[in-house]
This record gives structure tokens, sequence and C-alpha cells, in this order.
């Protein structure tokens, strides 16, 4: 049974998890880059023009397989994200592991769009800081 106080949800195993500050920030950086993640996935299997391959980079990639992975992640990061708000613990561990596989995925992206790659690795970096924040704890219990 779960009750609710002020941004603070107590599972029946007793764990909390703080729905406001960092955990609300990584929820919706989450929803938004897994959101992205899925428009660039869908871009890169359509084999679309917006993506200009770089030369002599060490990573050459096929760009529908690499559309492919990022559609995956998106939908599990932008699921993660959900859940974040809904106050399941398990999503910050999920988070977590999907975050750092898409900060790696958008490393490997980086021959097809630089700019976008770069930034989506500094908000993936941040919203890992923000999901292994410690959760504030509720001064009444």
């Amino acid at each position: 049974m779960a009750s609710h106080s002020a941004g603070t949800q107590r599972t029946a195993a007793g764990g909390e998890i703080a729905v406001s500050g960092w955990v609300a920030f990584a929820a919706i950086m989450m929803i938004f880059g897994g959101i992205m993640a899925i428009f660039e996935g869908i871009a890169a299997i359509a084999q679309d023009d917006v993506f200009a391959s770089t030369r002599n980079f060490t990573f050459q990639w096929n760009l529908a397989g690499w559309g492919w992975l990022h559609l995956i992640l998106g939908i599990v990061m932008t699921l993660a994200g959900v859940a974040l708000f809904k106050g399941a613990t398990w999503a910050r561990v999920v988070g977590v592991v999907v975050v750092g596989l898409s900060m790696l995925a958008n490393f490997a992206w980086l021959p097809w769009y630089l700019f976008w790659a770069i930034t989506l690795i500094v908000v993936d970096a941040v919203v890992i800081a923000a999901l292994c924040a410690a959760p504030r704890r509720d001064a009444s219990a």
C-alpha cells in the first residue's frame, strides 16, 4: 500500500522516492531525450538525408543499425522516465543503465551528427548525476 505526502511516495516495502527536484528533472529529461532518440532512430532507419557522415572518423557504423538501437533505447528511456513520475524506485536503476547506454550510443553517433551527439552526451551525464543524487528525506518520517 502506498501513501502520498508532499512530493514523496512511500512504497509498501518502506522505500521512498522523491518525485520532485532532481528526480523530476531527470524524469523530464529522460522523457524528452527518449522521444528525441525515437525520432532520431526513425530518421536513421529511413536513411534520411538529415545525416551526413563525416570522413576519416574511427567509427564507421551502419546508419540503419544505429537507428534501431536509438529507437529501442528511446522507447525504454521514455517509459522509465514516465515510471519515475509515478514513483517507481526501479526506474532509477533502469534509468541509469539506459541513459548510460544512450551515452555510449551517442558517442558512436558522432560521425553522423556531431553537435547533437555531444549535446545528448552532456544531457545524459547530468541525468545520471540527477538519478544518483540522494533522494530527499521526508522530515516528518
